[in-house]
């Protein structure tokens, strides 16, 4: 039998026609989020060695040196208040001060900080006075010292070092001011060095963005 003749516009019930499938509109890329490098932090600046008191260094031969007359002055004294003050009251009284100015001085000096060096400064130059109105006193007026103190005779009891240990100590003081003065340009440098490690350099993003 011949097959039926269908015309074109006639579309056969045999075979159902699907409808195209709906085309999704791809999905918009979006770009990745720029990843910011975390900030660094700069490395901490080690702490500043030693000397940074007038402790240190050949300070602490110096406030040694102190702290042994501060101890000797200050007992002997109080031992010759106590034990026979009417024998010579202007030697012993002048043995109690300088053992009071050999404290302070070793407080002060072992302390390091800007007021202690300003009290040890006016210390040691009472320190220094004294040895020199003291010691020749004694020699002017013996009977007035009947025994010795550790400023009379400029110190000579003591192989003269009550002269010249105060002479060391404002010396050493001197250096330290002259050390405070040119500090700061220093501290500024690294401040300004640290603040530039600190600021970040760029981010990987910012750069990928580009």
């Amino acid at each position: 039998m011949s097959e039926p003749v269908t015309s074109p516009g006639q579309v056969t019930s045999s075979e159902p026609v699907t409808s195209p499938e709906p085309v999704t509109s791809p999905e918009p890329v979006t770009s990745p989020e720029p990843v910011t490098s975390p900030e660094q932090e700069p490395a901490p600046e080690s702490a500043p060695s030693q000397p940074e008191s007038t402790r240190s260094g050949p300070g602490r031969l110096l406030v040694a040196v102190y702290g042994l007359f501060a101890l000797s002055a200050s007992a002997r004294a109080a031992v010759q208040i106590a034990t026979k003050f009417g024998h010579a009251p202007v030697a012993y009284l002048l043995s109690a001060l300088a053992g009071v100015v050999y404290i302070v001085a070793t407080v002060t000096l072992g302390n390091g900080s800007p007021l202690a060096r300003r009290i040890a400064f006016v210390s040691c130059s009472v320190e220094f006075i004294g040895v020199l109105a003291v010691g020749t006193w004694s020699l002017l007026d013996k009977p007035t010292f009947p025994d010795a103190t550790v400023w009379s005779g400029y110190g000579s009891g003591y192989g003269y070092v009550p002269l010249v240990l105060p002479v060391f100590g404002l010396l050493w003081l001197r250096y330290w001011a002259k050390r405070t003065k040119t500090r700061p340009p220093a501290a500024a440098e690294r401040s300004l060095s640290a603040a530039s490690r600190r600021r970040p350099s760029g981010t990987p993003g910012a750069r990928r963005s580009r």
